[in-house]
């Protein structure tokens, strides 16, 4: 009995690890080869197994499309550190002040451009909070009101493209949905496109965005002094020239990394590379970028690469020994099993999924849940795409969900003493029921994220 509940012992193990604040990496592949060896050692492991290990690293690093990460985290530390998100929220504030809570759609809409410039939720999070919190609350809005809109914006970079969780994601369900057809026969596996998923996430990005802004309006129309437009004092025109001049550099750098992506005319790994070099461009353009600059751009790009892979490495090896023992088999029982079919087997994987958000960071949900589940699913019939911009969206939900969301931690790190933690805890959760809004509005017509990408075909 406890040889066929090791691999749910082993996913256990590993949660109580990380909860104990042992690094994610280490702990992956601490884990699988003490089970491995304790399953050698009582004959119920199959040493062999671990001589592909080297055959993945190789796979792994040899992986063309993986190539975009360091390119996407070049392009999103450069234009972190070029200062173009502060004189564009600034314009954008002036243009839109004296619309019903202007401020919040200014914020929600630099957030946007933000999220597809660097993809990374907890830069958005921080430089937004640094630099539109005292404003908000200057303006007279609501704390719950201010911090909602900025954690809310600022974990869209999980889900408007180009998103280094996408590109992740892409790779992953193209692996799990090679096997799945394997299984059903089909000997010429398709591979999922990491463009695909891309252009998957369009609409409902789009449709997320809306929905914020729409929230905003309704909030400033039922209470005035939560949402307030701006004063007339605090109102100074800006040119057409200020507003194009900040806004137009990375709404084209973002036209032409996704539009290389969606029109055929590069890959989403040279799309990336385009992207990192028009970034620097732009940050030399605006004076930005010294040489001691570049070097910590450099570094920072390097660490978070280097913990990507490292954690990648860790979650291959972790997932090799829960296979070798059985796992995935005992997955695709558990769901063949289940009352309901595919339909409970979804809701499930995304119900796992929210809650391991709320103590493990994208990277390692994608890198060791969806390669355990996401052959199963697909096999049942779910569509990859599909599957990719669910676990986006759920991600990003448990990203603000209290009490352990990242992106509340990131912002009560930067919030004035004054900003009550209540405070953050209370306004995000109008954002939470919009974004499962628009999930059970996904599940309902999954044509909102296939259709496009079908017509790109």
């Amino acid at each position: 009995m406890l040889i066929e509940i090791l691999p749910l012992l082993m996913f256990m193990l590993v949660c109580v690890c990380l909860m104990m604040g042992y690094n994610v990496a280490f702990t992956l592949a601490g884990t699988a080869l003490t089970c491995a060896g304790l399953g050698i050692i009582a004959g119920h492991f199959d040493a062999s197994l671990l001589k592909a290990f080297p055959d993945r690293i190789f796979g792994t690093m040899n992986n063309y499309t993986l190539i975009a990460v360091p390119l996407f985290v070049l392009m999103g530390v450069m234009l972190e550190r070029s200062q173009l998100a502060e004189q564009l929220l600034t314009n954008m504030s002036r243009l839109c002040g004296r619309l019903p809570a202007g401020m919040g759609i200014s914020v929600v809409i630099v957030g946007m451009l933000l999220a597809a410039c660097t993809g990374i939720v907890g830069a958005t999070v921080v430089t937004m909070g640094l630099m539109s919190l005292p404003a908000m609350l200057k303006r007279g809005y609501s704390p719950e009101v201010a911090t909602g809109t900025i954690c809310a914006t600022g974990t869209l970079g999980q889900i408007i493209p180009p998103s280094i969780a996408l590109v992740l994601l892409g790779d992953i369900l193209s692996s799990a949905y090679q096997q799945a057809q394997l299984k059903q026969g089909i000997f010429n596996p398709q591979p999922v496109s990491v463009g695909d998923l891309f252009i998957g996430a369009i609409v409902p990005g789009i449709l997320l965005v809306a929905l914020y802004i729409i929230y905003l309006l309704i909030k400033s129309w039922r209470h005035p002094h939560q949402a307030p437009s701006g004063q007339a004092e605090d109102d100074t025109q800006v040119s057409t020239g200020e507003l194009l001049g900040s806004l137009l550099p990375p709404v084209l750098l973002v036209v032409l990394v996704l539009g290389s992506i969606v029109s055929g005319a590069a890959t989403p790994t040279e799309a990336a590379g385009v992207g990192a070099l028009g970034a620097t461009l732009l940050a030399l353009q605006k004076r930005q970028l010294s040489l001691a600059k570049l070097s910590a751009i450099a570094r920072s790009t390097t660490e978070i690469t280097a913990m990507v892979f490292t954690i990648l490495i860790g979650a291959s090896l972790f997932s090799l020994v829960f296979r070798g023992f059985g796992g995935e088999e005992m997955i695709t029982h558990f769901f063949n099993n289940l009352p309901g079919g595919l339909i409970s087997a979804t809701l499930i994987v995304m119900l796992v999924i929210f809650l391991l958000g709320f103590i493990l960071d994208f990277i390692e949900i994608t890198f060791v849940v969806v390669p355990i589940v996401g052959p199963v699913l697909l096999a049942m019939g779910l569509d990859p795409v599909w599957l990719g911009i669910m676990i986006a969206l759920n991600l990003q939900t448990s990203f603000l969900t209290p009490p352990f969301g990242f992106a509340l931690f990131y912002l009560r790190g930067v919030a004035p003493e004054s900003v009550a933690t209540s405070a953050i805890y209370r306004g995000v959760v109008p954002f939470i029921v919009l974004q499962l809004a628009l999930m059970l509005c996904l599940a309902i017509w999954p044509q909102l994220v296939t259709w496009l990408p079908g017509q790109m075909h």
